[in-house]
């Protein structure tokens, strides 16, 4: 494991934001949604994520995630993420998502 300085990490915009969109996206390699979220101040951005394992669109909406707001967009077939969705592997792979406990307002920076 690399180790990196406290002023690498600050450099990563680990934003919470608020779920408002699910869709399908039937064209990605593995199964995944597109995701509309807000980041408050930081607008609305969308991403895919390949979650669909544990999560129904339906109970993704309005639900806080955690995003990296300030990486390059990233063009995934004809879909253009705009943030990468955080999250873990499970013990078969599969995805679960970076969740807050509590809410807090969108576009909030992890410390």
């Amino acid at each position: 494991m690399e180790e990196i300085k406290w002023n690498d990490f600050e450099k990563v915009e680990l934003r919470v934001g608020t779920v408002l969109e699910v869709m399908d996206f039937p064209e990605a390699r593995n199964p995944a949604y597109k995701l509309r979220v807000d980041f408050g101040p930081f607008g609305i951005k969308t991403s895919s994520a390949q979650v669909t394992k544990h999560y129904t669109k339906e109970e993704l909406v309005g639900q806080q995630i955690v995003g990296v707001i300030n990486f390059p967009k990233k063009q995934i077939g004809k879909f253009m993420s705009e943030f990468l969705v955080t999250g873990f592997a499970d013990e078969h792979g599969d995805i679960v998502l970076t969740s807050l406990r509590g809410k807090v307002p969108n576009g909030n920076k992890l410390v």
